[in-house]
Parts: structure tokens; C-alpha cells; sequence
């Protein structure tokens, strides 16, 4: 089902301050931001090799990301997983018995098909996975 690893999403207060960290102090490639109205985020992308990170802020304190620094501070948030087919991924996860966040998937960052495995299920880590949608 896993193809490889997509992103690693890092919860952040500053996006602007962290940002700056890992493009001018680490040297990562930076790809762009982008707001995600319905999720509360704005997120930074820098290339890692193959690897995207993820630095993501909260538009709004309610929001999952809001919630997550209140509860724990920022850190890493979330694994990123690529899937070929993110339905047929939720259908086999729930099959095995497992816990979803997202029954169905929803649009994510580049309009990508997104939805997340709940914690309990991957021994605390909040684990996404990922379909990516080709651009015409």
C-alpha cells in the first residue's frame, strides 16, 4: 500500500521565523506556502532530497494545529505516507480493523487527496496518507 514517504509535518508557531531557519540556516530548497482555509493551516514546503517538510501554523487557535502546540508545543505533527490510491488505502485500513480520522479522504496541500490514521492505531504517531493528483 505505502510507496514512500511524502512529508513529515511540523507543527510551528512563527511559520515566517521557522521558516527562515531551514532555508537559511539548514539550506533546504523552499517550495512555497500555501492556506488551507478549511483545515485552520498555513503551511511552508522545503525539499529534503525526495522529502517534502512540512512546516504548518494554525490560522485559527481551535484548529487541529492550534490544539496539537497547546497540548504538546511544536514538534513534529504528523508522518506523511504516498498511497496510488488513497480510497482503496481507507478501504483496506478500515477492513483490518483499523481507526481513521478521515473515512473518506479530502484535499490537502497541492490539492493532493489526503486523511489521517488515527494515533492510537500507530503507537502515538499521527500518520497521513497521501494520493497525489497529477496536474494537467
Amino acid at each position: 500500500m505505502i510507496k514512500e514517504i511524502d512529508h513529515i509535518g511540523i507543527a510551528v508557531n512563527d511559520l515566517e521565523k521557522t521558516s527562515s531557519i531551514y532555508r537559511d540556516i539548514l539550506g533546504l530548497k523552499f517550495k512555497g506556502t500555501e492556506e488551507i482555509k478549511d483545515q485552520n493551516i498555513k503551511h511552508a514546503t522545503f525539499l529534503a532530497d525526495k522529502v517534502k517538510i512540512e512546516l504548518v501554523q494554525t490560522t485559527h487557535p481551535d484548529g487541529p494545529i492550534g490544539k496539537f502546540i497547546e497540548k504538546r508545543g511544536e514538534g513534529i505533527h504528523h508522518i506523511a505516507f504516498r498511497v496510488e490510491n488513497i480510497d482503496e488505502s481507507l478501504k483496506e485500513l478500515s477492513s483490518k480493523g483499523i481507526k481513521l480520522i478521515d473515512e473518506k479522504a479530502k484535499i490537502g496541500a497541492d490539492g493532493a487527496k489526503i486523511a489521517f490514521i488515527h494515533p492510537k492505531e500507530m503507537n502515538g504517531v499521527l500518520i497521513e496518507i497521501v494520493e497525489i493528483i497529477e496536474k494537467d
